[in-house]
């Protein structure tokens, strides 16, 4: 039998509380007779897999400077916490997933009192701060990237310590059930175009992709006869949110007729569509391991878009469209992101033609993620660096 183990882990966000949890499940399932005690920031699906939470991640999920700025305490606190717990405790790894301005700080404070930092989903560093790298090269004993082209760059800028596991959503993104049954479930026609839309999951996305969808919606469906929008919101946000989000942005109510909300069904949502219109982020990859074609959207405030445009070093956003090397869904950004340029290209996206080419292209996306489960190829990578014999 190993010796017990134990690990602190910290993630911030949902999809990283989502990452996180199935991979402490992995290590688990692959190493029955050992102890592993986790602990951490975790957030509801951490803890449903039994991490400790020294810190609770909900409501750290947070966007924009001025935004971070003022929730600057909370972080703080949080921080000093983890801090703490790591110097106290002395687990045998510190295991980071995604958060990158908060988990690469502690990785910099503790890099020195913990046997082993393993990152788990790297930092954009490709995209911006690429000097990062050279912190993630003094303070981190193993990266595990989730992109294929990550190995690469960080080969390039002499860090090897990088092992390239696949992406979490290739495995575990799948519709539980078919448009019919979805559609029967929501009072939707099957046989009717369908349009879903994701105004993401943070309060600062909705805010400012809301408006737009919800006009682009009016506008499309005054264009196309039948055509049916579900809005697909994240389990931590609601119908309020996104329609007190159109109503501040000056979008009049009529806009909101019609739509239909779904919660916690996103994939069955997508699965479901005969395009999309996606908010920028893990969701677009969600969307190319479905198969939907997708338009990709993202809006800030002006002041955050003046603040970070510049210091970004590519010049495509969509993660779908990085995997594949090629722009294959049209990206609508900040200024270009309007009512009318979103009606424009979901029409485009419904012509037979076009719909069928694009569900073509995105298979190449999905191969690119791998076929494998990425938590138990990153369960098996902690237990290498951990010399966790098996079980």
């Amino acid at each position: 039998m190993n010796k017990p183990l134990s690990i602190m882990i910290v993630a911030g966000e949902a999809s990283g509380d989502s990452h996180a949890a199935r991979l402490v499940d992995a290590l688990r399932e692959q190493h029955p007779a050992t102890e592993l005690h986790f602990y951490g920031c975790a957030g509801r699906k951490m803890k449903a897999a039994g991490v400790e939470a020294i810190v609770d991640a909900e409501g750290m999920a947070i966007i924009g400077i001025l935004e971070v700025i003022r929730e600057l305490p909370m972080f703080l606190k949080a921080f000093r916490k983890l801090k703490s717990a790591a110097l106290e405790r002395r687990p045998d790894a510190l295991i980071l997933v995604d958060f990158p301005e908060f988990n690469l700080r502690l990785a910099k404070t503790l890099s020195k009192s913990v046997p082993k930092v393993i990152y788990y989903i790297s930092p954009q560093v490709w995209a911006w701060k690429q000097k990062r790298v050279q912190d993630i090269k003094h303070n981190v004993d193993q990266m595990l990237s989730i992109l294929p082209f990550e190995k690469a760059f960080y080969s390039e800028h002499g860090f090897e310590k990088v092992t390239y596991v696949g992406h979490p959503i290739a495995g575990s993104v799948k519709p539980r059930i078919g448009r019919k049954e979805f559609c029967e479930r929501h009072g939707l026609d099957p046989q009717r175009a369908l349009v879903t839309l994701l105004p993401g999951s943070r309060r600062m996305e909705i805010k400012y992709t809301a408006p737009v969808l919800a006009e682009a919606g009016e506008l499309v469906r005054s264009q196309i006869e039948g055509l049916q929008l579900v809005v697909a919101l994240a389990p931590s946000r609601s119908k309020d949110d996104f329609e007190s989000a159109v109503f501040r942005g000056g979008v009049r109510k009529e806009a909101l007729e019609g739509l239909v909300y779904v919660n916690g069904e996103t994939h069955e949502a997508l699965g479901s569509a005969d395009a999309a219109a996606v908010t920028s982020g893990t969701a677009t990859l969600e969307a190319a391991v479905i198969g939907t074609p997708m338009c990709v959207v993202y809006k800030v405030s002006k002041l955050n878009n003046a603040a970070i445009r510049p210091r970004i070093k590519i010049d495509t956003f969509g993660l779908v469209n990085l995997i594949a090397g090629h722009k294959i869904a049209r990206e609508l950004i900040q200024n270009d992101l309007t009512a009318q340029s979103l009606a424009e290209e979901i029409r485009r996206l419904l012509d037979p033609q076009v719909n069928e080419r694009f569900r073509a292209e995105l298979e190449s996306v999905r191969r690119s993620l791998g076929k494998e489960d990425a938590s138990k190829l990153a369960a098996q990578a902690v237990a290498r660096e951990l010399d966790l014999a098996s079980d």
